[in-house]
């Protein structure tokens, strides 16, 4: 076994047999490369990731080409799930050095680590216009030996170009208006697809950012538009075969342009961002048959996330990849022959799920809804509701059998960042739907977060202005060992699911360790020159301090720190956390019009800014049934543009300070900007106050 039999990462211990002489990335590591002189070649990857499994198959386990990786090269892997500073740098690297990036990503450095040749996938024979692995290596070493100036002159220019690409993102300011958000929904629509919806031509990926800014914007301007496009890929993708239609979940994305063929690795992150916007969008259109479905769609994610994704601590998995049994989607996919001898009513079940002899997927069925409830009934002539309950039933039978089947592996790592933003999918999924299961997931997350993944926090509560340290975050845990120093997305997405919880069970310790959380963000990522960088002021050194603007499959963490803070803003009353968002929102303005697709998770941000957000203070016990009558007002429908705050008028949180009860009720208080209306202790009152538009 290599060094990697030493590390937590599923990733890297998936190659700690390999016959390559595989190191972690490490101080010691990179002293070594220093010592003998030797490029490093830095491959990066992820548990999930089908073709990072090939390459290591062919390549990796190759004991001839292990032995040229090892005679002339430090050879590093790194779980980019890990290390998403690196993985952002070197990926920047690739892209400038060709044009597109993905994974497994091979990238040649300097022992000081400066990129300066690299790629994804290489097979270990020449194809496909792609040089074998094995003559890459080779002319790789020439190249270090005979032709060094040259490289380092490619390494000082690939990061010169990166350091500039980062700049140019921020480098003029424009003021922050609700036309930027119009013009955004324009271009989102100029990219549309109207036949299949979604973006992109396949592969086609599913973009939660993208939706949750339309749905907000059909909120704030009343725009039909912005609603058909999010409603109309909210349909496509839950019909589709990107969607487990027996177990929840969504797989990673669609192969093609009509979500029927998906890449089956399912993802934390996916699952935490889209069970929020199916919640919104229930919301958005109540219980007609889409907010049905809709409602449907959450339930069984989270059911899933629960039943396979939860560690019994507390803790969210990772992911769960693709293959089983070396077969890329095996576990999921069916014979007809299987249904004919499986379920009751093969028939009815077959022209449901688009089931054929030849199947849609290497001769093998990927179950999609192929035909609505209502076509199905005229269809066997059946009640809408039996057609419903022999679906239900058969999926039931299926999903039981495909229980006992070979399971894909799972990276049972857990991420503070993507455990944040699960987090707050199960706190408001059992605010909205009355879910006492989804409540207990929340909250027991919550716990684990704050005992696990905090570097020695105070035992003495002191408040982060009287422990300099403040609450320091790790980023990743497995099997009762926490590492790694939390990076920005981590402290920004654990802030937004502790500031979700508290808005559903009021508990002020959520709220405090959000705000403690905050200003250690503030104080160790904070870039002078407006918004943060990725990684904290005594991180380790790296060729480049990343800051990465651009969501991507999870939104940035400047996007998501604008978005905590200006909901901070609007429960405490301090005006710098709004300050600093209204500052880093003015430098991504003229992107945000161009690139709606790639900076949504900024759109979001800044949907709230312009909304004029409701401050809804109610002085009462949480537990009183006349305050939980307020918060059902407040609930019944989806209100993104308001923080809720439940207590007594001497709660540390500054919404709620000196204001006092009528009659010995529970009253609200509907402010903005801390100017509030008139108090109200009645829920048909407080109705009519939410309902006024300004």
């Amino acid at each position: 076994m290599n060094r990697l039999s030493l590390e937590t990462s599923p990733y890297l211990l998936q190659h700690a047999n390999n016959p390559v002489d595989w190191h972690a990335w490490n101080n010691e590591t990179l002293a070594k490369a220093k010592a003998e002189d030797k490029p490093i070649f830095l491959s990066i990857g992820y548990a999930a990731c089908h073709w990072c499994h090939v390459m290591e198959h062919e390549s990796f386990e190759n004991k001839e080409i292990a032995e040229l990786m090892n005679q002339n090269f430090i050879n590093i892997k790194v779980d980019r799930e890990e290390r998403p500073d690196l993985d952002s740098i070197y990926m920047d690297a690739v892209v400038a050095l060709t044009g597109q990036g993905g994974w497994p990503m091979s990238v040649f450095l300097t022992p000081d680590g400066v990129p300066f040749y690299g790629g994804t996938y290489f097979p270990p024979q020449a194809r496909g216009g792609m040089p074998g692995f094995p003559d890459l290596l080779e002319g790789i070493h020439d190249a270090w030996v005979n032709r060094r100036e040259t490289i380092l002159k490619g390494g000082k220019e690939i990061i010169d170009h990166i350091q500039q690409t980062t700049l140019a993102e921020t480098s003029q300011r424009d003021s922050i208006s609700n036309k930027t958000l119009t013009e955004a929904v324009k271009g989102v629509w100029q990219s549309f697809d109207w036949r299949a919806a979604g973006w992109g031509r396949g592969p086609k990926f599913p973009q939660p950012m993208t939706l949750e800014f339309l749905l907000r914007h059909f909120t704030l301007n009343d725009d039909p538009l912005a609603l058909e496009m999010a409603t109309k890929t909210l349909d496509a993708m839950q019909r589709g075969g990107m969607y487990d239609q027996l177990g929840g979940g969504f797989h990673r994305y669609a192969t093609d342009a009509f979500w029927l063929v998906p890449h089956f690795e399912k993802m934390l992150y996916d699952n935490s961002q889209l069970a929020l916007v199916y919640l919104h969008a229930y919301q958005i259109l109540g219980d007609a048959p889409a907010g049905r479905l809709y409602k449907r769609c959450v339930e069984e994610i989270l059911d899933y996330v629960l039943r396979e994704m939860t560690d019994a601590g507390g803790g969210f998995y990772s992911t769960q990849d693709a293959d089983s049994e070396g077969v890329e989607g095996k576990f999921f996919v069916w014979d007809a022959a299987e249904i004919d001898s499986l379920v009751s009513d093969p028939l009815l079940f077959k022209a449901a799920y688009g089931v054929t002899t030849h199947g849609n997927f290497e001769e093998k069925n990927i179950l999609f809804v192929a035909k609505e409830i209502d076509d199905l009934a005229k269809q066997f002539n059946l009640p809408r509701e039996e057609i419903e309950g022999r679906l239900a039933a058969m999926r039931k039978t299926l999903f039981d059998i495909r229980e006992k089947r070979i399971k894909p592996n799972l990276d049972d790592k857990v991420l503070s960042g993507w455990n944040g933003l699960m987090l707050a999918a199960f706190a408001e999924a059992a605010r909205i739907l009355k879910r006492d299961d989804y409540r207990n997931a929340a909250i027991h997350n919550a716990e684990f977060l704050l005992r696990e993944m905090l570097v020695n926090p105070d035992p003495s509560g002191r408040t982060h202005r009287e422990n300099p340290k403040g609450l320091r975050l790790l980023r990743s845990w497995r099997k009762g060992q926490a590492k790694l120093n939390g990076y920005l997305e981590d402290y920004a997405n654990v802030i937004f699911g502790l500031l979700t919880l508290y808005e559903t069970v009021f508990d002020e310790k959520y709220f405090v360790a959000a705000q403690e959380l905050t200003e250690t963000m503030i104080q160790f990522f904070s870039d002078p020159q407006g918004g943060f960088f990725d990684t904290s002021s005594d991180h380790e050194s790296l060729v480049v301090r990343p800051k990465s603007m651009q969501d991507n499959a999870t939104p940035s963490g400047n996007a998501m720190a604008a978005t905590v803070l200006l909901k901070l803003g609007a429960f405490t009353g301090n005006g710098s956390y709004t300050e600093i968002a209204e500052t880093m929102l003015e430098a991504v303005q003229g992107v945000l019009t161009r690139y709606p697709t790639g900076f949504a998770q900024w759109l979001v941000a800044q949907s709230f800014y312009v909304s004029k957000p409701k401050e809804i203070a109610i002085i009462g016990d949480v537990n009183g049934a006349d305050t939980q009558a307020m918060l059902d007002v407040v609930s019944e429908k989806y209100r993104p543009f308001a923080v809720v705050a439940v207590g007594a008028k001497d709660s540390p949180i500054p919404l709620l300070n000196g204001r006092d009860q009528i009659d010995g009720k529970a009253t609200v208080y509907v402010c903005e900007n801390f100017a509030c209306k008139l108090p109200v202790n009645e829920a048909g009152k407080l109705r009519e106050l939410l309902m006024i538009k300004d």
